[in-house]
């Protein structure tokens, strides 16, 4: 009888107990420094001078603009519209409704692109990886027809999408009429959308880079009349001159003259440098090599990747006494005026209890990221784990074996 007593009595506190309301008291801020990025070594340039008439230089994490030159002005993108192409592949690529070895076949239509090609002959079939080996390092145009056709059935249908993923981005300056950029009508965009499309595939899909920094390759043509070995060659010089250089795209018609996409990457900063309408090839490269040193001469950039580790938050009414915590992303802070980043702080802000039920991937806190004291950012910190609610079966069973011996 006594040991019954002693159950509902134990029973009972641990009832009352789970109607106290949670402690919305926060654990004092602790301070943490963090040693920042490594600097660039090169000093910025006081003039750029550069020659074409639209540029701009964009850090990639951020998005931050370093420099702009009329870089909304509407021009004609050449094969720099193949940077949209290649998104969108990816894209399908990571929906997994296409894969890297399925097998395309070229149409009569893909067959018969002009300028920069690969000489795809109506009928031939190569796979989707050999197919964005042409479009990164040869700019073909007819890999570029026969990979829309691929993926949505018609190059009209491609463009389409082409828009819809460029509006999504907020490319307000462009609009495509061919997925591969020879001239047309109304077939425009910017500096600044040519730099928004470029960082939504080097972030969301690097593997481009294992593509457009291949120097030369052999692709194998096998058609009716045999097999034959066709060399590509990177249209990117930057790729063998530039230190740095990870891609990404040029392009030059008579129309848009001489743009690109230049992608390089020094320690953590990725700077995307676009020049459009460049007069020759030597200044399309000095432009873009120009801004790509006064980027990392000028930039400085903080990165926290969390090597701390968080500890369990105590977990009232819950299945578990506990629960895991992590940081919801890496933390990265640019600044473009040259300034030290090394007073740089993060202060964690947690409760000190939560309670139940708690779902993986629901904020708990979040670390706050200050640089002399003034607020520079935060970053989410979430549960790692799901704690469901305990109910009076659950207390129960904890009493009993709380008491058995």
């Amino acid at each position: 009888m006594k040991f019954m007593v002693s159950i509902l009595l134990g029973l009972n506190l641990l009832v009352q107990g789970t109607v106290l309301p949670a402690s919305s008291c926060f654990i004092p801020n602790v301070t943490v420094p963090l040693s920042p990025a490594a600097q660039p070594d090169t000093a910025p340039a006081a003039d750029l001078n550069i020659s074409a008439p639209s540029a701009i230089l964009m850090e990639a994490f951020t998005g931050a603009v370093v420099y702009e030159k009329n870089s909304h002005e509407a021009r004609h993108p050449a094969s720099v519209t193949k940077i949209m192409t290649l998104l969108l592949i990816f894209d399908a690529l990571s929906s997994k409704q296409i894969s890297l070895d399925d097998t395309v076949t070229v149409s009569e239509y893909a067959a018969s692109m002009g300028g920069s090609q690969v000489f795809l002959e109506p009928g031939e079939t190569q796979t989707v990886e050999t197919m964005i080996k042409c479009i990164s390092v040869a700019s073909a145009n007819d890999a570029c027809v026969a990979m829309a056709e691929h993926v949505a059935g018609s190059e009209s249908e491609f463009v389409r999408m082409m828009n819809e993923r460029a509006k999504g981005l907020g490319m307000n300056d462009t609009n495509f009429v061919n997925c591969c950029g020879l001239d047309a009508d109304g077939h425009m965009t910017s500096a600044n959308d040519i730099a928004l499309m470029s960082r939504e595939l080097i972030t969301k899909y690097p593997k481009i880079h294992d593509y457009c920094t291949i120097w030369m390759e052999n692709i194998t043509h096998t058609t009716a009349k045999g097999s034959s070995e066709f060399g590509l060659t990177n249209t990117n010089k930057l790729i063998k001159h530039y230190q740095y250089a990870t891609g990404l795209k040029t392009g030059f018609t008579n129309t848009a003259m001489y743009c690109i996409s230049a992608t390089a990457k020094k320690d953590d900063m990725e700077l995307i440098a676009v020049i459009m309408g460049a007069p020759d090839i030597k200044s399309r490269s000095a432009d873009a090599t120009t801004l790509l040193n006064y980027g990392f001469g000028k930039c400085r950039i903080y990165c926290d990747s969390h090597e701390d580790k968080l500890d369990d938050l105590p977990v009232k009414k819950g299945l578990a006494d506990s629960v895991g915590i992590i940081y919801q992303r890496p933390f990265q802070y640019m600044t473009t005026d040259g300034s030290d980043l090394t007073g740089i702080t993060k202060s964690i802000e947690l409760p000190e209890n939560v309670t139940a039920p708690v779902k993986k991937g629901n904020t708990a806190g979040k670390a706050v990221y200050s640089l002399n004291g003034t607020p520079i950012g935060s970053v989410n910190i979430v549960y790692a784990d799901t704690v469901d609610a305990a109910d009076y079966k659950d207390y129960f069973c904890r009493t009993l074996l709380y008491f058995v011996p």
